[in-house]
């Protein structure tokens, strides 16, 4: 079954890690969520072929939202990453209103565009702190 793009969406715990209370990013225009394993080479003299075993698994996601400099969402994320702290975030799907994964992150890159005679945005790039659940 198709999923509508528009349908999932990345939310940030505006709350305590105790008792969370997530917030999704206002005015999501994009979100990708990435999953990389590094190769550890296993090939040995005697073959002309590679051989890779995998190696670590990195997962990471990117959003775009549009800047809203009184949101709690932007400050969560800005606040982590200037204070270097851990961030709770889950992927919902507003289709059906489910959870579908949560995860603890750091965040990589806080990026804010202000073009002129356009909309400011924000993108951030995150990278999960072991695995979704």
């Amino acid at each position: 079954m198709a999923v509508n793009g528009k349908d999932i969406v990345l939310q940030v715990n505006t709350g305590t890690v105790g008792s969370p209370s997530y917030t999704t990013l206002a005015a999501q225009t994009n979100v990708e969520f990435t999953i990389t394993n590094s190769n550890i080479d296993a090939s040995t003299k005697d073959s002309a072929s590679s051989k890779f075993e995998y190696g670590r698994k990195t997962e990471t996601a990117t959003v775009d939202f549009l800047f809203d400099k009184t949101g709690a969402d932007i400050a969560a994320l800005r606040d982590a990453i200037r204070n270097r702290t851990k961030l709770l975030v889950r992927r919902y799907d507003t289709g059906d209103s489910t959870v579908t994964e949560t995860a603890t992150v750091v965040i990589d890159d806080f990026t804010e565009s202000f073009p002129d005679q356009d909309n400011a945005v924000v993108t951030v790039t995150i990278s999960v702190d072991g695995d979704w659940a």
